[in-house]
C-alpha cells in the first residue's frame, strides 16, 4: 500500500474506507471486513451518525488480534454546529467516546461554515452563524489546541477552497495538514491541487465514484461516472471494475482516496485498486473525459436562508 507522508514523518495509507452514508447496522461489520482485508485507514465523521458502530468495528478488529491501534489511521471531522471555541473540544471528545479511542490520527473542520449549537442541518436563517460571529480563526485556534493536547495527531480541513485556505494559512501556529474535497475525473480540482501542493497540504478525495448511491431527486439527471464510456474502456483494458479505475486515478495523482462500501466483495475489490497502474495515456484519457460536474454542490448550506454563498465553499 502506498503511503502519503506528513511533515513529521507519520504515514497515511493512500487508500481508506469511507463511511459516509453507511447505515447503522452495516458499518460495524464493514469496518471489520475492511481491516481484515488489509485496510489501515478509516474515514469517519460525527455528522454521519455512525461513529459508535465504526468504533465497534475497530474494537472488534483490535480484540481479534487483526491490528494494533497504532497501526490504524483514523480520521474524524468537526461538524458545523461546533465551531465556537468552547464547542470544539467537547465535539472531539464525543467522537472519541463513540469511536472508543484515546486520539484520532486526523481531525478535520468538515465545512468552512458555522451553525448554531444543536443544529444538524439548517432550516432557517437563524440556524446559522456568520463569519463575523464565528470567524474561521476562532475554530482553527481551537483545533490547534486539540493537537497540542494530543487528542488529534494531525489537523486539517475539508471542503475548503483556495480563499479559505489562505485565511487559515495566515493564522500563527500549525497550518492545515490535509484538505479533503470531492474529486473525480469530472471534477479534478487541478487549481486547488496545485495550491495545496505548493503549501504542503495533503489531499483526500471523497465521492471518488461520483456518489452513485445518491437517490435525491435533484441528482436524477446527474452524469453517471461509473458507466462513462472512457471509464468503461479503461476498465476493459485493465480487466478491472470501473470503480477500481476511478480509485486508481486518485492514487496515481498522489491523492488519498476513501471509497465507501458495506459490501465485503466490493471492499476487497476497492482495495485491489491500489495495485492498478494507470499509464500516461490512461491519465490523459481521463483528463480529457469531456464532462465537468460537481456531485456535492453544497446547496444544502447556501440559498435564500443562508448567509453563505457557493463562493464560500468552492473555487470558481
Amino acid at each position: 500500500m502506498k503511503n502519503l507522508s506528513f511533515k513529521n514523518g507519520d504515514k497515511l495509507p493512500i487508500l481508506g474506507l469511507g463511511t459516509w452514508k453507511s447505515k447503522p447496522g452495516e458499518v460495524s461489520q464493514a469496518v471489520f471486513w475492511a481491516i481484515e482485508a488489509g485496510y489501515r485507514h478509516i474515514d469517519c465523521a460525527a455528522v454521519y451518525q455512525n461513529e459508535n458502530e465504526v468504533g465497534e468495528g475497530i474494537a472488534k478488529a483490535i480484540a481479534s488480534g487483526l491490528v494494533k491501534r497504532e497501526e490504524l489511521f483514523v480520521t474524524s471531522k468537526l461538524w458545523n454546529n461546533s465551531h465556537k471555541k468552547e464547542d470544539v473540544l467537547p465535539a472531539l471528545q464525543k467522537s472519541l467516546s463513540d469511536l472508543k479511542l484515546d486520539y484520532v490520527d486526523l481531525y478535520l473542520v468538515h465545512w468552512p461554515i458555522a451553525f448554531k449549537a444543536g443544529v444538524g442541518f439548517p432550516k432557517e436563517r437563524d440556524d446559522f452563524y456568520t463569519y463575523e460571529e464565528v470567524p474561521i480563526a476562532e475554530t482553527w485556534k481551537a483545533m490547534q489546541e486539540l493537537q497540542a493536547k494530543g487528542l488529534a495527531k494531525h489537523i486539517g480541513v475539508s471542503n475548503f477552497n483556495q480563499a479559505k485556505l489562505k485565511e487559515v494559512l495566515e493564522i500563527p501556529g500549525q497550518t492545515p495538514e490535509m484538505n479533503q474535497v470531492e474529486m473525480q475525473p469530472y471534477l479534478p480540482q487541478e487549481g486547488l491541487v496545485s495550491f495545496c501542493e505548493e503549501h504542503g497540504i495533503l489531499m483526500t478525495a471523497y465521492s471518488p465514484l461520483g456518489s452513485p448511491d445518491s437517490r435525491a431527486e435533484k441528482h436524477v439527471n446527474d452524469p453517471k461516472l461509473l458507466t462513462d464510456p472512457v471509464v468503461i474502456e479503461l476498465a476493459n483494458k485493465h480487466q478491472v471494475e470501473a470503480g477500481q479505475i476511478l480509485i486508481a486515478w486518485s492514487i496515481a495523482r498522489g491523492i488519498a482516496v476513501i471509497p465507501k462500501s458495506v459490501n465485503q466483495g466490493r471492499i476487497i475489490g476497492n482495495l485491489a485498486a491500489a495495485k492498478s497502474n494507470l499509464d500516461d495515456h490512461d491519465m490523459m484519457e481521463l483528463r480529457d473525459i469531456g464532462i465537468s460536474h460537481r456531485f456535492i454542490d453544497g446547496s444544502f448550506f447556501t440559498g435564500d436562508n443562508s448567509p453563505y454563498n457557493s463562493s464560500d465553499l468552492f473555487d470558481k
